[in-house]
């Protein structure tokens, strides 16, 4: 009997679940080659979808996809697990025993055989050894803290309309350390939420006095990498709401009760969301001996192969992968966004192929398509970039809302296919019409 080529997905982001499917519908269908995906949880959430998560405005349960389902759909294997080490060598990952919530063990440590591993588990925030942070302050890495966030939210707004006498000063103020597209993003849903979830019955709380939400940029503007015109139009926006938006402001502290800046001053919050900086998980750090940069990103070639194991390949936030920019010609590294994730999963789905054809692998070249930044029913806005219609060319409005809501649906396709979406999407569509605005529990 011959061996099926062993491939191994560590990571159930949009790029890792994208490739498993692909794959499993390519080779696991066929029983060309056998497809494995690792992640620590049960379901999956398109990580651009967490801000309305925790704010309320989607029902996560209507968007969660199970692993177990999908692999059984796309003949591939999940296993549930956190990967700890990687035996270069004898060619297997370790896993960790998977614990519930309720601390019991559901499953052993785990060893997985590969002939060839793909890393692509994503990044988390960076917190930069600030103070405070770990013990105070939220975070909008995955689904649960997405989900903690909202029941901390409702819990808040709850509680201050049943409390005796007023509301105390900065008991409803949410501070966001973090000015890009997640904290603008969060920051605009919040204003819409908030406001919709008092109408639910909570009148002692007045939204325009008692609710108040600050973001906390250390750099100059608003979502600073992306292009300035549109960090200023998001800024305006912003303002309009009643958002304060602070730059040039550095945290120094997190505390129970708010925030301390670097300049002296104290601002008091109910709920402090930290959404700054961005570095790979912690255990990346020179795994198995593979190089790795300042914020444990793995480094990789263009063929995405590590640059130390050609066996053991990374893609998406948790690689740093080089980029020759077309408009300068210098070289720097691929960055941290969801459609890069997209290329790279259907980029490491041909390298795949020519890997099982024994032919050379090629080069991944990343194609910027522009940034999108959503804010809820107010506005999106955005930019298109050369690449794609010529020249830069801002965007905003209804349009940039078909664009952003259209990125999901490519997603959505890769791991569904069109009948399936067009399905749900109605489903969606019929329900909301008969569910609150917004989500209260």
């Amino acid at each position: 009997m011959v061996k099926l080529h062993q491939i191994v997905i560590i990571g159930g982001g949009a790029g890792g679940l994208e490739l498993a499917t692909k794959l499993g519908d390519t080779y696991g269908k066929q029983q060309q080659a056998s497809i494995v995906l690792v992640d620590k949880n049960r379901t999956h959430i398109w990580k651009p979808k967490l801000h309305e998560i925790a704010s309320g405005s989607m029902d996560f349960a209507s968007h969660e996809v199970s692993y177990m389902a999908q692999a059984h759909w796309h003949h591939f294997t999940f296993r549930i697990g956190e990967m700890h080490a990687i035996d270069r060598e004898n060619k297997t990952v370790a896993l960790a025993s998977y614990v519930d919530d309720f601390g019991t063990n559901v499953t052993p440590p785990q060893e997985i055989a590969y002939d060839t591993l793909i890393m692509c588990i994503g990044s988390q925030s960076n917190d930069f050894g600030t103070p405070g942070v770990k013990e105070f302050a939220l975070r909008l890495e995955n689904q649960v803290d997405a989900k903690q966030f909202h029941a901390k939210m409702v819990n808040a707004c709850i509680r201050a309309h049943h409390q005796p006498g007023s509301i105390r000063p900065g008991q409803l103020h949410v501070a966001i350390i973090g000015a890009g597209a997640t904290g603008v993003e969060l920051a605009a849903q919040l204003h819409r939420t908030t406001r919709q979830m008092i109408s639910y019955g909570l009148d002692r709380i007045d939204p325009e006095k008692d609710i108040h939400v600050t973001v906390i940029e250390a750099a100059s503007r608003i979502l600073p990498a992306l292009p300035e015109r549109l960090s200023n139009t998001t800024q305006e926006l912003l303002n309009s709401l009643g958002v304060t938006v602070l730059t040039n402001s550095k945290v120094s502290e997190v505390t129970a009760t708010g925030v301390r800046l670097d300049d002296g001053r104290f601002l008091d919050s109910e709920l402090v969301v930290w959404a700054a900086g961005v570095k790979a998980p912690e255990f990346l750090k020179n795994i198995a001996g593979l190089q790795t940069n300042s914020i444990n990103q793995l480094m990789v070639e263009q063929s995405l192969q590590t640059t130390l194991d050609p066996d053991i390949f990374a893609f998406g936030d948790c690689a740093a992968c080089p980029w020759i920019k077309a408009d300068d010609g210098k070289v720097g590294f691929v960055p941290p966004r969801a459609q890069a994730a997209h290329q790279q999963a259907s980029h490491m789905f041909s390298q795949i192929k020519r890997r099982l054809a024994n032919k050379p692998l090629e080069p991944y070249v990343y194609k910027d398509f522009g940034s999108l930044v959503s804010l809820g029913e107010f506005s999106t806005v955005g930019s298109m970039m050369s690449g794609f219609v010529g020249k830069n060319l801002m965007v905003e409005g209804y349009f940039a809302k078909l664009m952003y809501l259209s990125l999901y649906k490519m997603h959505e396709f890769a791991l569904h296919g069109f009948t399936k979406v067009a399905l749900d999407s109605l489903a969606r569509m019929i329900t909301k019409r008969t569910e609150p605005q917004v989500k209260l529990h």
